[in-house]
């Protein structure tokens, strides 16, 4: 059936209907008047209840018919005529009841419950591939963010690599400034030895230079102590520094790792969730799709047989629920 023909047929709903939803109707069995119980999906309810199918078929089956009275039987006409009459009422509701279900306006609900149908499947499946494609977009930025992880890591490398390059730096300058003071000792010394020298030729005089020299070297030495004291503190501070960067670099690192591999994971994870629900949406879809294309072949036939009289026979009274 072409989208034309579905349009033509499904833009004429019954009075008092919505496209897509089943007409309300009442029992089919003569004298019930129930109305029919409300269903989403399969075929068009016509009875109410099981009792109720079961007595129509019933009133709808033809009785065998009597066998024809002999010529010279005696048996009365009025009760042959009278069962005749009986079969052609039987046969005439029986016509009447499959006129009425080739009624157009049924037809059209049927088409038009299959095209929502339809167009649920569709609008479930667009609604899996945009979800695909937002679970697609997350997986590339949790990429990203996984790059910028390791390049940040590279940098806190390097970070450590300078600390490292600092303490050595330090560690140079420490033996540099430990150089300086024995040659300041060294002289120091030297000229505390020339001053003696002098004081011994002059004693009143050279004594009070010598005391002045003395506490002067002892001050020099206790300033050089100092200044050792405070590189040894500047090292070892340097590398509880470095140590820590290290630490902290390290313990970064792993986090950052732990996150990006959790990130991925749940990703991953959602992704397959997507993907099984667009799997599930698909096979809903080529089962709509199929029954769609069974119910058009059976409203082809129905039309294609519509201009034909029904034939009276054992067919309608062998109708099971």
């Amino acid at each position: 059936m072409t989208d034309t023909g579905r349009y033509l047929m499904t833009s004429n709903p019954p009075d008092g209907q919505v496209p897509g939803t089943s007409a309300a109707g009442v029992c089919k069995r003569p004298g019930c008047g129930n109305a029919l119980p409300a269903q989403d999906r399969g075929r068009t309810r016509q009875f109410c209840g099981t009792e109720c199918a079961r007595r129509y078929h019933n009133d709808a089956r033809i009785p065998a018919p009597a066998a024809a009275p002999a010529a010279d039987s005696p048996a009365d006409p009025l009760a042959a005529l009278d069962t005749v009459i009986r079969q052609a009422a039987v046969l005439t509701r029986a016509a009447r009841e499959q006129a009425a279900s080739l009624d157009p306006a049924r037809v059209r609900a049927q088409v038009a419950e299959a095209e929502a149908a339809r167009r649920r499947a569709e609008a479930a499946a667009v609604t899996a591939a945009a979800r695909e494609a937002e679970a697609r977009q997350e997986t590339q930025a949790l990429a990203e963010a996984l790059a910028a992880a390791r390049e940040d890591t590279a940098a806190a490398q390097a970070a450590a690599q300078d600390a490292a390059d600092t303490a050595r730096n330090a560690a140079a300058a420490l033996a540099e400034l430990r150089s300086d003071t024995a040659a300041q000792i060294t002289a120091i010394s030297a000229r505390a030895d020339e001053q003696a020298a002098a004081a011994r030729a002059d004693a009143d005089r050279c004594a009070r230079e010598r005391d002045d020299t003395v506490t002067a070297a002892s001050q020099a030495r206790h300033a050089a102590d100092t200044e050792i004291s405070r590189a040894r503190q500047a090292e070892t501070d340097a590398r509880d520094l470095a140590a820590q960067l290290r630490a902290d670099a390290a313990r970064e690192r792993d986090a950052l790792g732990e996150s990006c591999q959790a990130q991925l994971a749940a990703a991953h994870a959602l992704t397959q969730a997507e993907r099984a629900r667009a799997e599930r949406a698909e096979e809903q879809l080529e089962t709509e799709r199929a029954d769609r294309r069974t119910l058009t072949s059976h409203l082809t036939s129905t039309a294609s047989d519509n201009g034909q009289q029904p034939r009276p026979g054992p067919r309608a009274g062998a109708r099971s629920k």
